[in-house]
């Protein structure tokens, strides 16, 4: 039985991977790519798309949202319905969402109301990372839980932010990250310095800086980058592959690349908002524009990032883009109008990702279409074990396809998105690149500027651990980075201990120490 709502054929249209380019058609039955070829006949009532003079490409995945995140004190207002409903009105077919425990609750738990949000209400697919906000052995062993097939948790998240709510110490991160390796699960950070940023904090308030200008100066990137660094280090210590969730600075992305010139796995990503907006918003005269844009990290002060995290994208320094869309109206952040550490922190980018990275990205010359999909969707795929299921147009895999329009523009705007808010942090920007139709599963869920979408019809999609860009250098690594033992004859402590003969012309020397070079412990080469 074939169902026909399931099922289409794709006409004269250009395919794109993130590794080829050549025109064909693509027939679709049963939500399954079934045939790639120059000249399908279509069958009897089958759904015709034609894609003359546009781009198939797989649907993008964003592997960083956060829909109906309950966080200080409110709930974000993209929910699983809404915030999917976004999504796929801008070429995504799939996100990867985070479960977060509050502090001491199960993982078990948590995993459980996150599903029972999500199943009734998502409109496309949907896969699940998991939070670590406190630590201990039975932490420990619902991590190994959750990474069998009857959860489908591939990766965990530990926040070095958010102190005495998300936040784990040092010690805490590196002993999940031990676990993350012995379970070949993905460790994921988001790296800033906690502790700093909550003196900072203190200190701002107390010289009576209280609108979202004091959000950036108590984080400035500096201590991201810090962060950054500290976290690879120590991911390299546990020999654990390390994501780098919302890289927004060129320190964070320097030490990312850094680790990775001496061998380090370590993955970088970008997120919409930091590839086309920047942190003058924070000084805007408008204390509620200026709120708008309050997220962790917060935006680049230097204007020139985002075209330098673009280029970083195109050099495989950086390694796929997300949103970390997290969304709250104006009324929500109007609750930190007299103190900015109690804004709710979160920006929109689920629909507007696509566009916005084409636009910076292709249209600007920097990357390539090829490489537009490998950002937006199959990297993704990679790291979190999906592929070739998804992020990619090949037979076999799910048809979650997109017809893009890579000549037409469109305005960004709040008065015709699909977020749940009342404003856009891209309003008013002219972005080119426009995802006509959206095909979730051989079901067309975006055509026309319409939705066409099933509430509930987004499937869970299980992560299984042990995903082969992530691993496969990781054992031959262990190897090296094994403990040195050295054999000696047994220890004499009294011989050794004895006073030198009086009448013996012997010079007892210390063990030498490592030398300090001439221009100090700065000029190390580490």
């Amino acid at each position: 039985f074939v169902s026909v709502e399931m099922s289409l054929l794709i006409k004269n249209g250009t395919i794109v991977n993130d590794d080829s380019m050549f025109k064909s058609d693509v027939l679709v039955l049963d939500g399954k790519i079934v045939e790639i070829s120059p000249s399908i006949e279509p069958l009897p009532g089958l759904e015709i798309v034609d894609a003359t003079d546009r781009l198939v490409i797989p649907g993008g995945i964003d592997p960083h949202t956060h829909m109906q995140l309950p966080f200080m004190g409110e709930i974000a207002k993209d929910d699983f319905h809404r915030g999917t409903e976004a999504a796929v009105a801008g070429g995504t077919t799939m996100i990867i969402d985070f479960v977060i425990p509050t502090k001491g609750e199960s993982l078990l738990v948590a995993y459980d109301r996150w599903r029972g949000w999500a199943d009734p209400k998502v409109v496309c697919d949907y896969g699940l990372s998991m939070a670590i906000t406190s630590w201990g052995p039975e932490v420990a062993k619902e991590m190994e839980m959750v990474t069998k097939a009857d959860y489908g948790i591939n990766s965990f998240k530990f926040f070095l932010a958010y102190a005495g709510v998300f936040m784990v110490r040092d010690e805490e991160f590196y002993q999940g990250m031990i676990q993350c390796a012995k379970l070949r699960a993905l460790a994921r950070v988001h790296a800033e310095n906690g502790a700093v940023i909550a003196e900072r904090c203190e200190h701002l308030l107390s010289s009576g800086i209280t609108g979202p200008e004091g959000h950036t100066q108590s984080r400035p990137e500096e201590l991201e980058a810090e962060a950054t660094f500290r976290a690879c280090t120590m991911a390299s210590q546990a020999n654990c592959p390390l994501y780098v969730v919302h890289v927004m600075s060129k320190g964070a992305a320097a030490a990312i690349a850094h680790h990775r010139k001496k061998g380090a796995v370590v993955f970088g990503e970008p997120i919409a908002a930091g590839l086309a907006t920047d942190g003058s918003h924070y000084y805007h005269e408008d204390w509620l524009h200026a709120a708008r844009y309050v997220m962790s990290p917060p935006l680049s002060r230097d204007p020139t990032t985002p075209n330098a995290l673009m280029k970083l994208l195109a050099a495989g320094e950086l390694h796929l883009t997300a949103t970390d869309n997290c969304t709250f109206d104006c009324h929500q952040k109007s609750l930190g109008k007299d103190d900015f550490t109690k804004i709710p922190n979160g920006v929109n980018g689920v629909e507007d990702r696509m566009s916005v990275v084409w636009d910076k990205g292709v249209h600007a010359g920097i990357i390539d279409p090829m490489k537009f999909v490998s950002v937006t969707s199959t990297m993704a795929a990679k790291i979190f074990n999906c592929y070739p299921q998804k992020g990619r147009i090949a037979v076999g895999s799910d048809a979650d396809i997109v017809i893009w329009n890579d000549k037409a523009t469109r305005v960004i705007s709040k008065d015709t998105h699909h977020h749940a808010i009342d404003f856009n942090i891209f309003e008013g920007m002219q972005v080119h690149g426009v995802p006509e139709t959206t095909i979730c599963r051989g079901r067309v869920v975006w055509a026309n500027g319409q939705l066409r979408t099933v509430q509930g019809a987004g499937r869970f999609v299980p992560l299984a651990p042990d995903s082969q860009i992530v691993f496969s250098a990781v054992d031959n690594r262990g190897k090296a980075l094994e403990p040195v033992k050295v054999e000696r004859a047994p220890y004499e402590a009294t011989s050794a201990l004895a006073a030198p003969d009086a009448n013996a012309n012997t010079v007892v020397k210390t063990p030498a120490r490592t030398a300090i070079p001439p221009g100090g412990i700065s000029s190390i080469q580490f």
